[in-house]
């Protein structure tokens, strides 16, 4: 019973070690703290797996532009952030990201490719302004922002290597199916974030 009890707390001590990573100061702290970020967050998650869903759905050279346009803008967002420069509704707008990414994904939208560029980038600002506006105050920015590029891209390719699925007939339906899951889930955060 002693043995038990000792691994259950040895156990918990492990699991609080991750509330750690928004906390870590230098180099290392910042990288682990910002590549954490878009992960733990299920919001940025739907999001940033819509935009690898969509671009592989939309084919070349889609699958590499909307991943590569998204941190890029992203980035943009996250020194508004980190500059205080306020944008209205942020919540508002990455909930919106997951639901109108997944509707697009599970409508099998086919914009012309700008259109998409711009959809992409409009939600990548809100995305990257969060992330810039929670920076950790120990966190090295440069650190932290190379962190949450690395993990959104993480993301992408795994919208990606799910997205490749709509190659055949029934990986389309189980493509489209996942945009549809995640516009729900885009609905609740919605509904959350209001």
């Amino acid at each position: 019973m002693r043995r038990l009890l000792v691994s259950v707390i040895g156990l918990a001590v492990l699991a609080a070690f991750p509330a750690l990573a928004h906390e870590g100061e230098g180099v290392g702290g910042g990288l682990i703290s910002g590549f954490l970020h878009p992960i733990l967050g299920w919001d940025h998650v739907a999001a940033m797996v819509a935009v690898g869903l969509w671009g592989a759905f939309l084919g070349k050279p889609a699958i590499w532009q909307l991943p590569v346009i998204f941190p890029l803008v992203m980035v943009f967002g996250g020194i508004l952030g980190i500059a205080g420069i306020p944008i209205p509704q942020v919540e508002t707008g990455i909930a919106a990201s997951a639901l109108v990414l997944g509707v697009l994904v599970a409508l099998a939208v086919r914009p012309p490719l700008w259109v998409a560029w711009i959809v992409v980038g409009v939600f990548a600002i809100f995305h990257g302004h969060a992330h810039g506006t929670e920076l950790p105050g120990a966190a090295n920015a440069i650190a932290y922002s190379i962190g949450f590029v690395v993990g959104t891209g993480l993301m992408h390719m795994i919208g990606i290597g799910f997205g490749l699925l709509a190659k055949w007939p029934q990986g389309r339906i189980a493509v489209r199916a996942g945009g549809g899951l995640i516009a729900l889930a885009g609905l609740g955060f919605l509904t959350g974030a209001v």
